[in-house]
């Protein structure tokens, strides 16, 4: 059996987006697998929800599919493509279950979002981004008549917002407004293209959701400057006058919102101080009454913001939360009377859609990294629908993670961790340690989800692996999420190394030949624990923010630090100093790895460099990797060759400055063991 590599990642296939069909029987789903080192193929399977049948794809491979969208009959189904375009543009497209051609229903210049068929199936609402100009000259409705049309960068960019690009890009003018397209018309009429814009304004929009086919509810932020605020408007909108409503208000990051025929509105509220690091509850409000409801009163779990739903019925709300190191899809009671039941515990849970008492949920676990799975509401006959990398798996092999739960050491919380021993493991022997810390600081890691073929990768290079949620996390309470507030630095640095000393202890565990890595905020407690401590042998910091007031001047997320620090860069520049990684690069003696992505507009890459050339100044061995085309997404959905580049370039990091690995610098080593230039990983 052969041990699992990065090129591994070229043969990864995993589901997401499911969609149950009105009747319960079929379930429709995304499948992704890396096409070539620039590209992904994503197109639409369906499935039986009992798992009596194979996959079956549904769509053609002719560009990046998505959003899978079942119509109120179940006779049609909609998504989102990149087919037909050379400039990979969204538009909307519509397929007859029973087969035959898709047709395309949009063209619109700024791409579909949040596809939404309405109760009658006649419309189907969506989100584009558009520009003021766009939408003054009716080009936000329809670019059809125009040839190749395509938006001006501009030059020069001038910027008027506090946040102006995000996810790779910039925004340049561009807000999401709500539209709905008439299927018929769209399809049917040559000199009509059926689409109409319901909003306007420069205000982003989302989340639109029917109550009935007039009656439309979307998401608005438009409180005072609503790129320095969490407040979420709640409208709906009269088909049938064109008047709009405000209907009520929340706080949070991200919000959905779920109705239902009646007018109730599930929604998420995060409390708005110290907004980033509280806990989601998810609240109902009932239109007709004027009165509201929290459902998770009671549970000290943070909601997911996004993807819950209501039963058929329209009694119960379905949506996840992270806990302990899974992902737990729950029910509640739609008016709060019952307390959350467990409807799925597998795993680390990512999608799910339910219809007629059945639920198809997608979830990684440790011997597998994502198959789509059914389960009744009621929690039973939980049935696996695919295998889709079966074939790898066989011929490959997987370790099953140790789970630690062992005590911080200032006696105030238990932890939770996990090692990971290379194939072969033979506890006579000696192994190196790999360490691995993750982002947020306020999210979880599992034994599965998006790092489940990095741990593999590295184990099966020879190391033990371990990693752990240290305080700040999700998934064990608001208590434990608040901990770090105003500490990044030192408390996670001490809980982090409490696992570490715990693994440490077990002799075939070398702490002598000890690495650490992480991405985003763990690429900031890579650089801070480099700078106190001199345990580890080489380091890899990823994306991180190396310093806090830089970043709070160049991210998309400055309010993460309002939040987190309680403070500005003008009130405390001393204290953000003090608390930022390089305020102690000249500590720093372990060998240190720099990756960033040239179009991280959540971490830019302006840290990155700054850690480097600090580095550099001070005669620490280190090297400065930049993606380009890349955001802060590299790791989880980065170009397929970027994503495995990344991987090899770590362990041929660690491998240098390891003892057990006959393996020269990274330094000197040329492109020897990238797989980039057609050599084999060592």
């Amino acid at each position: 059996m052969d041990r699992i590599s990065a090129t591994d990642y070229y043969e990864i296939t995993k589901p997401s987006e499911p969609a149950v069909s009105p009747d319960g029987e079929t379930v429709a789903f995304v499948r992704s697998t890396p096409e070539d080192d620039e590209s992904v193929e994503a197109t639409i399977y369906l499935v039986a929800a009992d798992g009596t049948s194979e996959p079956q794809r549904f769509t053609i491979s002719a560009g990046v599919d998505s959003a899978p969208t079942w119509s109120p009959s179940g006779d049609r189904l909609a998504f989102v493509s990149t087919r037909g375009d050379d400039d990979d543009r969204t538009q909307l497209w519509v397929i007859p279950r029973d087969g035959g051609e898709a047709t395309q229903v949009t063209s619109v210049p700024g791409g579909v979002s949040n596809p939404v068929w309405s109760p009658d199936g006649s419309q189907i609402a969506f989100v584009g981004k558009t520009t003021a100009d766009e939408r003054a000259d009716g080009l936000d409705l329809d670019i059809s008549e125009e040839d190749e049309y395509e938006r001006d960068t501009p030059d020069p960019r001038v910027i008027d917002r506090l946040i102006y690009r995000q996810a790779a890009q910039y925004t340049d003018g561009t807000r999401g407004h709500v539209y709905i397209v008439n299927v018929e018309t769209a399809i049917d009429t040559t000199d009509n293209h059926g689409v109409e814009r319901l909003t306007d304004g420069e205000y982003d929009h989302g989340s639109p959701v029917w109550s009935d086919s007039e009656t439309l509810y979307y998401t608005s932020k438009r409180e005072d400057d609503p790129d320095d605020n969490v407040i979420v408007d709640i409208f709906a909108y009269a088909l049938d006058t064109d008047d709009e409503t405000h209907v009520h208000r929340t706080t949070g990051w991200a919000v959905d919102i779920a109705v239902t025929s009646d007018d109730r509105i599930a929604y998420p509220r995060t409390p708005e101080e110290s907004a980033s690091m509280r806990q989601t509850d998810l609240e109902v409000f009932d239109r007709a009454t004027d009165t509201e409801f929290v459902l998770t009163d009671g549970l000290d779990r943070t909601v997911t913001p996004e993807g819950f739903e209501w039963t058929d019925d329209e009694a119960h709300v379905l949506f996840t939360t992270p806990d302990e190191g899974r992902t737990v899809l729950r029910s509640v009671a739609g008016d709060g009377s019952t307390d959350p039941k467990t409807v799925a515990d597998r795993g680390m849970l990512t999608d799910f859609s339910a219809a007629k008492e059945r639920v198809a949920y997608t979830t990684s676990e440790w011997n597998h990294p994502g198959d789509l799975f059914g389960i009744s509401i009621d929690g039973s006959q939980d049935v696996r629908l695919t295998r889709l990398n079966e074939s790898l798996l066989a011929d490959r092999h997987i370790g099953e993670p140790e789970e630690l739960r062992y005590t911080s050491a200032d006696g105030a919380v238990e932890l939770q961790g996990w090692l990971l021993t290379p194939p072969g493991f033979d506890p006579t022997e000696t192994y190196p340690l790999a360490v691995e810390i993750h982002g947020g600081p306020h999210a979880m890691w599992s034994t599965s989800g998006t790092m489940w073929h990095e741990f593999q990768t590295l184990a099966a290079r020879g190391y033990c692996v371990f990693w752990s949620n240290p305080r700040g996390s999700t998934g064990y309470g608001e208590a434990f999420a608040t901990a770090i507030e105003r500490d990044w630095g030192e408390l996670t640095m001490e809980d982090v190394m409490a696992g570490v000393e715990l693994v440490s202890d077990r002799e075939y565990v070398d702490e002598t030949n000890a690495f650490v890595t992480g991405g985003s905020f763990g690429g900031y407690m890579t650089g801070w624990i480099v700078g106190h401590t001199d345990f580890f042998d080489g380091a890899v910091a990823q994306r991180g923010v190396y310093d806090l007031s830089s970043f709070y001047g160049s991210t998309d997320a400055f309010k993460l630090i309002e939040y987190d620090f309680d403070t500005t860069p003008w009130e405390e520049p001393a204290f953000l100093w003090e608390s930022s990684p390089v305020a102690h690069v000249e500590n720093v003696e372990t060998p240190t790895l720099v990756i960033h992505s040239d179009n991280d507009f959540r971490v830019p890459v302006n840290n990155g460099e700054m850690f480097y050339l600090f580095l550099k100044k001070l005669g620490v061995d280190t090297r400065l990797v930049r993606y380009p085309r890349e955001g802060h997404e590299l790791s989880r959905s980065g170009e397929p060759g970027h994503v495995v580049d990344r991987i090899e370039r770590i362990a041929r990091w660690f491998d240098g400055y390891s003892e057990y690995h006959d393996a020269p610098h990274a330094l000197d080593r040329g492109d020897d063991g990238l797989s980039s230039t057609d050599e084999t990983d060592e």
